[in-house]
């Protein structure tokens, strides 16, 4: 049975957020809002993780995961960015994009594409999710609850709770964040390639 904590969505309580975090460091799958949607996280390493979030979702091996980052600094560590391509990114965020970008050596090769060994990275703009960030210090692996029955996200915590009581460990509550996912922007090759239109403006990469 999940773990539930009832977060306010401004100043998360700095003890659910501990333990959260100890959970997510004990190989736990969480559900936890960001500014467009809620989402499934889980440790870098944690390979049953990952695994868990393929079957929820029924994912293949081309899904892109993401690495929500906490900043900059961090996520310079796990993707390639150039001079051009951080200026570009630098200006929409923190906000609701996920760039696919080629990723680094300390990306696991498992979270990579298949082929492309890209992975999607992101700097949220939710109170919730950059305190799980800063106290977790390392990115959290990433996907948009989406499930494969639902055309929109969830979006509301108890619902979350009921439909995946016994497939994640813990649902943080931080009220409504909206069923609209990021916008999804390649710049694998160089250029912006705007693959998904969601809650971040697309006309700045168009």
């Amino acid at each position: 049975m999940a773990r539930y904590f009832d977060v306010h969505p401004v100043n998360p309580q700095r003890r659910s957020i501990d333990q959260a975090v100890a959970l997510i460091k004990s190989d736990g799958l969480i559900a936890y809002p960001t500014d467009s949607c809620y989402a499934l996280g889980c440790q870098l390493g944690n390979k049953a993780g990952l695994d868990r979030i393929r079957q929820i979702r029924h994912l293949d091996d081309r899904h892109h995961f993401t690495l929500m980052c906490r900043d900059f600094a961090q996520l310079g560590q796990f993707v390639h960015v150039d001079n051009a391509v951080f200026r570009a990114i630098k200006a929409a965020t923190p906000g609701s994009y996920t760039f696919i970008l080629p990723a680094t050596t300390e990306v696991p090769r498992r979270l990579m594409h298949a082929k492309k060994k890209t992975v999607g990275a992101r700097i949220p703009d939710h109170p919730v999710a950059l305190a799980l960030l800063e106290q977790l210090g390392e990115p959290l692996l990433s996907s948009t609850l989406l499930l494969p029955d639902q055309e929109e996200p969830l979006t509301h915590g108890w619902e979350i709770k009921e439909r995946l009581d016994h497939v994640v460990d813990a649902v943080l509550d931080a009220g409504d964040c909206g069923t609209v996912p990021t916008t999804v922007v390649d710049f694998s090759q160089g250029e912006p390639e705007v693959v998904r239109r969601g809650a971040g403006d697309p006309s700045r990469f168009e």
